[in-house]
């Protein structure tokens, strides 16, 4: 069968408008989020069902295509970007968005893996629900996205990466074989969790059709503040006393460095009357779902002691939804500014939380003996660990080139300090294919071993996004 008889029995199976073939139409599924890889795809397929996945991956096994997955295709290591041999297809779930159901009572929401998170967000909020993951592609990305990454975010802190608020999941296995596993329950205690398989797995196991998550009820009250702190060492303590001061109600406890601010500002959006202090800024917020907690009570408290111990030089407590707003953007908007300053190269860096200043100092000092000019943007999940390191992209230079030089070289200067305090080089982007020489060269060859195991079991022929992650070899 020629290559065009193989994408007319895709349409046959998909319908017209689930096979895309012209260039100007599939472009944007064949470039990563950053624009560091460009591949090359004969079609995008974007199925509506569970079923027509399952025909697809039977049909594109044997004509001989591999298969590359990919939701809001925002991934930052370019873990959904087909290769460049023209033997891979995308794999959209983009026409698969329904919610499934909420069960309000058992705190669930089930879904196909291609609605928006957003969607699920706002599904869970009409019940009085929250769905805890948080990330700022949120109003893009897609549940299975979110689900193949073992996606983190701003909620980590308090409700885990995504890989803690999955209960179900229903896959669609190399052979065309379907995983259904959409259980609700909170006990299921029956051997080997296989659903944990596939999160964080990248869909180099199988294309993830539909997710059972859970969530909690929806906060209905915040206490927000912008607390300048005085040294980048008193961050772990101030996190222990934020947690036990407030039983545990922080909710996000993010990290913010002078030059990271500056570039929001740069892009007219810093202008909160909001500064850092000489060790950064920290946003710290507590919520609760009941508005009998008296939670700006109970944080302005928690800051006072702080400012007591020296960790704190001033604070600010927002006293509107319209001052937390303005905190949030900035955070939120540091991407945005690094972009519009050059680009920036990432380093999703996490340690453990006794270690953080360690790793800011030892860091800061290796990228000055790499070269004194380089400017960092430095911010992040500070309460899980994660760092986002971020190197700009020095003003004339080309962005590729710079990334390319900085993944040479200074780069790994970072991770080796990173292992030597127990750290790892990737805390939420995931592998990718940006990553896989990382993975071989810091993994545990153990682990790793096993990880060539599984993937052979599952994907004995590699047609699962091969090229991402690990290779069955």
């Amino acid at each position: 069968m020629s290559a065009r008889e193989g994408l007319d029995a895709f349409r046959t199976l998909l319908g017209e408008a689930g096979v895309l073939t012209d260039t100007d139409l599939t472009a944007r599924y064949v470039v990563d989020h950053r624009d560091l890889i460009r591949g090359v795809t004969p079609a995008v397929l974007r199925p509506r069902t569970t079923e027509e996945v399952q025909a697809l991956v039977r049909l594109a096994r044997m004509l001989g295509f591999g298969l590359v997955p990919q939701g809001g295709n925002t991934s930052y290591v370019g873990g959904a970007t087909p290769d460049t041999s023209g033997r891979q297809l995308v794999v959209s779930l983009e026409r698969m968005t329904r919610i499934r159901a909420v069960d309000p009572a058992g705190f669930t929401l089930s879904a196909d893996a291609g609605a928006v998170l957003a969607d699920a967000q706002a599904a869970a909020d009409t019940h009085g629900l929250m769905l805890p993951l948080s990330l700022g592609s949120e109003g893009s990305c897609r549940l299975g996205g979110n689900v193949g990454t073992n996606a983190g975010g701003l909620n980590v802190l308090r409700f885990g990466m995504a890989r803690d608020q999955v209960l179900g999941i229903e896959a669609v296995l190399a052979d065309g074989s379907l995983l259904s596993d959409m259980r609700t329950l909170r006990k299921h205690n029956v051997g080997y969790d296989l659903k944990q398989l596939f999160i964080g797995g990248e869909g180099t196991l199988g294309i993830v059709t539909g997710v059972v998550l859970k969530l909690v009820p929806k906060p209905v009250a915040h206490a927000t503040a912008w607390v300048q702190i005085s040294d980048q060492n008193a961050l772990s303590g101030m996190l222990a006393e934020v947690r036990r001061e407030s039983a545990d109600l922080v909710s996000s406890f993010e990290f913010i460095t002078r030059n990271s601010l500056e570039l929001v500002s740069a892009l007219g959006q810093g202008d909160a009357g909001l500064a850092t202090g000489t060790g950064g800024a920290v946003i710290i917020e507590l919520s609760a779902s009941s508005h009998r907690v008296p939670l700006d009570d109970l944080l302005g408290s928690i800051i006072e002691v702080m400012m007591e111990k020296g960790w704190v030089e001033d604070a600010f407590l927002a006293q509107s939804d319209r001052q937390r707003l303005d905190m949030w953007r900035i955070r939120e908007t540091i991407p945005e500014g690094e972009k519009h300053a050059g680009g920036s190269v990432k380093l999703d860096i996490s340690v453990p939380l006794s270690k953080l200043a360690d790793f800011l100092a030892l860091g800061g000092e290796a990228v000055r003996r790499h070269d004194p000019a380089l400017v960092l943007s430095v911010y992040g999940h500070v309460g899980d660990g994660n760092i986002h390191y971020n190197i700009m992209v020095p003003k004339g230079a080309d962005r590729l080139a710079f990334t390319h030089e900085v993944g040479e070289g200074l780069a790994h200067e970072l991770y080796a300090i990173a292992a030597s305090l127990g750290g790892s080089f990737s805390a939420e982007y995931g592998i990718g294919r940006i990553k896989r020489d990382l993975l071989e060269r810091y993994a545990d060859p153990v682990r790793l071993g096993l990880m060539r195991q599984v993937k052979g079991v599952f994907d004995p022929d590699n047609v699962m996004n091969a090229g991402a992650m690990v290779d069955p070899a």
